[in-house]
């Protein structure tokens, strides 16, 4: 809980304290000195038993009327100002009848501070201390000279006593009141700060954001130069090479037939190179959806190695994130690289499985298998990053690559990412 909060919470539990006592002290004192008004015949002391109860259920009903049932009369000062001359009358006829009625008269010192303001307050103090000074001189009858002349004097003590507890009650009511503005200022200033913190924190975000796609693209602008110097580079040569011996073969149909694939192959790769340097994306997921661009590798790749491949797309085939497409097709790529080379397969099957959260991607062959327990030697250089390349491009989008193989009994590798849609 914020010092704030404590704060308010203090300030009100002591102002339901500080009510509570203020609603019931009247009618304390009140029962208190009827009883010991109504006892006093057990001690010889006469009593007009009938005049005190009517006069104090008269008090008690004003009490309950004003006091406790209407609450929201409190802000009518000509209304409460008129309560209070009331609740004065029986107070003076009750101590008339018994100085123990003083006791209740001492209710009218908090109930001048609560519903009188400014001078009247001070008339509430003057009012209720005379009527306290002919209790404590146990009763003014007979009115001679000598008991006025002591009624007034502790009269005017009282009076003087009781003002200046009034002006200290009303120093610290002053002070309550600036406390709680103080407190309410403090509240607002809080929200302010609270509104200003979200608002940097959203900045914040904002700015980590551009920071982070102006790192992705410093780092594909660096791999497309490093693409365009080397690998793309070696491609052209490659290129070049493998179209000066097709050209010297004319007599060689078998060998002309493997030049011409790995011609093709050479442009093809030289062409997605190209590509990768002016958008770091694969050009034919530029010209067609991920189903298709994936099915269009498989058949490319079956009619190079001559081994049956069928791809199946199951749920709904919808527009992805550019990096989820990417992510997908290099890894179905990269897959059937690793048939090729290791599995020696005689068929292949791609299953392309659209979920509601993720896409996943299975590719199975038939072929001798491996432990995937075993550690293995960093690929060779034409062999890429092989299954870490793959693993590493999946977890980049927080995604999961597992790979199901024993020796003699195919392999699979499932690729599954989440489904974040094309502009996501």
């Amino acid at each position: 809980m914020s010092i704030e909060a404590e704060l308010r919470a203090e300030f009100d539990y002591w102002e339901r304290k500080e009510a509570a006592a203020v609603d019931a002290l009247p009618y304390v004192l009140l029962t208190f000195s009827t009883l010991v008004t109504l006892l006093q015949p057990t001690w010889g002391v006469p009593v007009n038993a009938p005049t005190v109860i009517a006069l104090s259920a008269g008090a008690a009903i004003w009490l309950l009327w004003f006091h406790t049932l209407h609450p929201q009369w409190r802000g009518r000062r000509l209304l409460m100002g008129g309560y209070y001359a009331g609740l004065m009358a029986f107070m003076g006829c009750l101590v008339y009848l018994t100085p123990w009625y003083g006791f209740f008269a001492f209710a009218g010192y908090p109930q001048a501070f609560e519903y009188l303001r400014g001078r009247w307050r001070y008339a509430g103090v003057v009012a209720t201390a005379t009527i306290s000074a002919a209790a404590y001189l146990g009763g003014v009858d007979p009115l001679t000279a000598d008991v006025l002349w002591e009624w007034g004097t502790v009269s005017a003590v009282s009076v003087v006593l009781a003002s200046g507890f009034f002006y200290l009650a009303e120093m610290m009511e002053l002070r309550d009141v600036r406390q709680k503005r103080a407190l309410a200022e403090l509240h607002r200033a809080n929200v302010k700060l609270e509104e200003a913190l979200e608002e940097n924190a959203g900045l914040h975000a904002q700015l980590l954001t551009q920071a982070r796609e102006a790192g992705v693209l410093d780092e594909r602008q660096r791999m497309a130069r490093e693409i365009h110097d080397t690998l793309a580079q070696g491609l052209a040569g490659i290129l070049t090479q493998l179209q000066a011996a097709e050209q010297s073969l004319d007599e060689h149909p078998t060998l002309r037939r493997h030049l011409t694939n790995a011609t093709a192959l050479a442009r093809e790769s030289l062409t997605e190179a190209r590509h990768t340097v002016h958008a770091v994306e694969p050009m034919v997921l530029a010209e067609s959806r991920l189903p298709d661009a994936i099915g269009d590798v498989a058949r490319r790749w079956e009619e190079v190695h001559g081994v049956a491949v069928r791809l199946t797309t199951t749920g709904d085939a919808r527009p992805m994130h550019a990096d989820i497409e990417v992510a997908l097709l290099r890894t179905a790529q990269e897959a059937l690289a690793n048939v090729a080379k290791h599995a020696a397969a005689g068929r292949v099957g791609l299953t392309l499985s659209y979920m509601e959260d993720v896409v996943t991607l299975d590719v199975r062959d038939d072929g001798v298998g491996f432990d995937p327990d075993v550690k293995r030697a960093g690929g060779s250089a034409d062999g890429g990053f092989g299954i870490a390349g793959m693993r590493q491009r999946v977890r980049r989008l927080t995604g999961r690559l597992e790979i199901e193989s024993e020796p003699g009994g195919g392999t699979a590798v499932s690729a599954t990412v989440p489904a974040i849609p094309a502009g996501g």
